[in-house]
């Protein structure tokens, strides 16, 4: 079973994780954190007995910057990696700073301790995601946002990104990652309904860990979207909606601070506050 290489963002375990797996062309990384997190993820790669040059490719499932911001410093140093992107996001990763403008108005002065450089990644270094990505069927998993691609490894694993949602194992409460600007209730919900269609035996979460009960793992997102999206379409502001999540944390044992890391709940709220908005308007 895939075990996830601890980012420890923010000093915080288990908040942030990236994975080593074996493909047809070599290793990979399948998302690879923020630039503040590399030398976690190098320490890592060592404890495997590799270096970062051993690794062929980079999977990314998006190009939030928990998941790939460290992509671009990763080829500066690995000019041979190759990283494989939706094509929707492939242009951001090429030409970041339209992707940084936008993080920095939403995180303000604490984008640079959280998150670091944001370099380019080299056009001839960027592979548009198809159908099979050395080895691993890929498909598109939007919802959580438009350019999020999933990967379904042979055995079973589907590598999810946050498609399936944030549970920091070994707890069982599965939280929605519903951050602006592109959170979408229907197409995520269309999303679950592919990834059920395929039946994985096991979701390899990037916060955090290998989920080896999908099925109830899925119904519990849904279950927990729909409440989520009810409750701020019923007019909940955001202090009220971040204590009902602190609340339902807590309430299921969970180490409230993790989450706090992993997936704030202010965020989560601001993506339902926008979605909602265009519910209204259309």
């Amino acid at each position: 079973m895939p075990e996830p290489i601890d980012l420890l963002h923010r000093g915080c375990p288990r908040s942030i994780g990236a994975y080593l797996l074996d493909t047809d062309d070599g290793p990979a990384l399948f998302d690879c954190g923020p630039s503040t997190t590399v030398e976690a993820l190098k320490a890592g790669l060592a404890a495997e007995g590799m270096h970062l040059r051993d690794v062929r490719h980079l999977l990314l499932s998006h190009i939030h910057l928990d998941h790939a911001g460290a992509a671009g410093a990763l080829v500066r140093e690995h000019p041979e990696l190759q990283v494989h992107v939706s094509e929707i996001g492939a242009p951001h990763l090429v030409d970041p700073s339209r992707l940084e403008r936008s993080a920095r108005r939403l995180y303000g002065d604490t984008f640079d301790e959280l998150w670091g450089e944001l370099a380019p990644v080299p056009e001839e270094n960027i592979r548009v995601a198809g159908d099979d990505v050395v080895g691993l069927e890929c498909f598109p998993t939007p919802g959580h946002a438009s350019h999020h691609v999933s990967y379904l490894d042979r055995d079973g694993t589907l590598y999810a990104g946050d498609a399936a949602g944030v549970r920091i194992q070994p707890g069982r409460y599965v939280m929605p990652p519903t951050p602006p600007p592109e959170f979408d209730l229907e197409t995520w919900e269309r999303t679950l309904d592919e990834i059920e269609r395929r039946g994985p035996e096991r979701l390899a979460l990037i916060h955090f860990g290998v989920a080896d009960d999908p099925q109830r793992h899925l119904a519990d997102l849904r279950l927990e979207l729909y409440d989520w999206a009810e409750f701020v379409r019923g007019g909940a502001s955001e202090e009220e909606f971040v204590a009902y999540g602190r609340a339902e944390l807590a309430n299921a044992g969970e180490t409230v601070s993790v989450y706090d890391v992993a997936m704030p709940l202010w965020q989560s709220y601001r993506g339902l506050e926008r979605w909602a908005g265009r519910q209204q308007a259309g």
